[in-house]
């Protein structure tokens, strides 16, 4: 299976309740950043451009636990920043997890090894962090194209370092790759075959996106990708890496192809960081909510996504569309094809 059965039978009977009783907008994933500190500086992302007036603050444990409870998601995206660097990282998990939540642990892999013997003591005193915790390891690239991106030497080989003790402490590990203009097919197909080597459970590939925090350092637009660039790249992608275990689901790959139309619900996938609740995307920031219920019944969710606002016009990304893909898919042939996919 693509997804462990425990996270598919809570993501479903969660929808169905929210679709049942609720007839507004609701998460299905919280962006949790504890804090915007990073060891690493990447060219495609910027977290600690855009927050470095707060770079040294961050979360406490309560108040992202109050976070977690006031959105109410399934699930709990755990990013940053490296969170590994949060001093609570071990005792935030455990809390989350008790909440009935999966976690998902987004790293740049760095200090993966060296962290990972708390996890798994963790996981020796609540069995169900090895069910409901999966790591999300960065990797955008083989070695040198992944090291120049992520501006260090030697960042691949750490990474794959960490893959491979969690993979052998019996954890879930899924990656998560950023496509570019200099990114190549056969690059990437090199990639999933080592993934598939360590035994990898999934492989996000996402489109980059040249988002304001980004573009304010002096990036080269040609770094990122346009939307037509997008179209032609994920149907090389479906093409030839078919037979490797890629987490986008149909619908969300159909799109990504330019085959299928969908709305932005950036809604369902909301950021709570040390400012706030940042609206109205993971990307893109107007304003932050001090809560969940401001963020969610004052942002103007109307004006944004493609042909909306000028911001968006490239966008293609899993915060926005993803989630999309999954609320929007209600036709036969769509939860048919989606089942098909997920016993591959």
């Amino acid at each position: 299976m693509r997804f462990p059965l425990s996270l598919l039978c809570s993501m479903s009977f969660y929808m169905l309740r929210r679709k049942l009783f609720c007839r507004g907008k609701f998460p299905l994933v919280l962006m949790l950043e504890p804090l915007h500190a990073c060891n690493l500086h990447c060219s495609g992302c910027g977290r600690i451009r855009e927050y470095s007036d707060t770079i040294s603050k961050r979360l406490s444990v309560v108040e992202c636990i109050d976070s977690v409870v006031d959105a109410g998601a399934p699930i709990v995206s755990i990013c940053g920043g490296e969170p590994l660097i949060y001093p609570e990282i071990v005792e935030l998990v455990d809390r989350v997890i008790r909440l009935g939540k999966h976690i998902y642990l987004c790293t740049n892999g760095q200090l993966l090894a060296d962290k990972l013997a708390e996890f798994t003591a963790l996981a020796q005193r609540h069995h169900l962090v090895r069910k409901r915790m999966y790591w999300n390891v960065h990797v955008d690239g083989m070695s040198q194209t992944h090291d120049a991106i992520v501006e260090k030497s030697g960042a691949f080989d750490a990474a794959i370092k960490g893959i491979t003790a969690a993979k052998q402490a019996g954890f879930f590990v899924y990656t998560n790759t950023t496509l570019y203009k200099q990114t190549t097919i056969n690059e990437l197909i090199e990639l999933a075959k080592l993934f598939e080597r360590l035994r990898v459970d999934g492989m996000m590939i996402a489109p980059g996106y040249g988002y304001d925090a980004v573009k304010e350092e002096g990036t080269d637009n040609n770094f990122f990708l346009t939307r037509n660039e997008i179209y032609e790249t994920f149907r090389e992608v479906r093409a030839k890496l078919s037979k490797f275990r890629i987490t986008a689901t149909p619908v969300f790959l159909d799109f990504l192809c330019g085959e299928r139309k969908l709305p932005c619900a950036a809604w369902a996938n909301p950021t709570r960081n040390v400012k706030g609740w940042k609206a109205p995307c993971y990307l893109i920031t107007d304003k932050h909510y001090d809560s969940y219920k401001d963020f969610l019944q004052l942002t103007d969710w109307s004006k944004i996504g493609y042909g909306n606002d000028p911001r968006c016009e490239q966008c293609m990304m899993h915060c926005g569309y993803e989630p999309a893909a999954v609320l929007f898919a209600n036709r036969l042939t769509d939860l048919i094809r989606l089942a098909r996919w997920q016993i591959q």
